[in-house]
């Protein structure tokens, strides 16, 4: 147990932080929908209603789809741009690092998928990008129809029209929401790349050594 924890505790300490802030984020969000329904003279909802529930759901996913689309738009972006002496970037001296995967894919150690072929090649060369990006796009696509169902039911209890699912694609409501997670992923990643050339965590990868000069580019 103690050589599983050693050797996934990152993984384990991220999952439990993940899993009481959602928690959290429940609890608090069915107190506050259910504060709002007795000021309008609503019934107030189960919380197994809340959680499977649009309100609920829109709010997940609107978050999940800026952070994934921040861990995409970075994995790419640093895999073709630089910045000189950050940690999070490769150092622009250094050969290409992935040259020749059908002679490295011979490696022991090397992944048997390596083997397959170039097409498959090709695919797991890239398949951290896409992975990271079609969960973007899932988690885009449930925020944006979740969105639309409270938008929907809004408009009906106003006894407006409601939007159409495509109808509220366009719906400015769905775009603030993205873009009001967008700006702050890309600005803490943007601080991020920057202070890593000046300032240092000890033993953290994320950073490079603590003696290190400035102009170190790479951990």
């Amino acid at each position: 147990m103690r050589r599983a924890f050693r050797n996934n505790g990152l993984t384990i300490a991220l999952m439990v932080l993940f899993a009481v802030s959602l928690l959290g984020q429940l609890l608090t969000g069915w107190r506050v929908e259910n504060e709002d329904l007795a000021r309008h003279g609503g019934s107030a909802v189960t919380l197994g209603s809340y959680m499977g529930g649009p309100a609920f759901l829109s709010t997940v996913f609107e978050n999940w789809e800026s952070e994934f689309l921040q861990m995409a738009t970075y994995v790419l972006l640093t895999a073709i741009l630089i910045q000189r002496g950050s940690a999070e970037s490769k150092d622009p001296e250094d050969p290409p690092r992935d040259q020749d995967l059908r002679l490295k894919g011979m490696a022991p150690q090397a992944p048997p998928i390596l083997h397959k072929g170039r097409l498959a090649r090709a695919i797991y060369s890239r398949s951290l990008g896409i992975a990271l990006t079609l969960l973007f796009l899932v988690s885009f696509t449930i925020h944006w129809t979740q969105s639309a169902r409270v938008a929907a039911q809004e408009a009906i209890d106003h006894h407006e029209v409601p939007p159409t699912l495509l109808g509220y694609l366009v719906d400015p409501q769905l775009w603030f929401e993205s873009f009001q997670n967008w700006q702050s992923e890309f600005l803490s990643t943007a601080v991020l790349v920057v202070l890593t050339i000046f300032l240092r965590q000890r033993e953290s990868p994320e950073s490079k050594p603590v003696a290190a000069p400035h102009s170190q580019t790479g951990a």
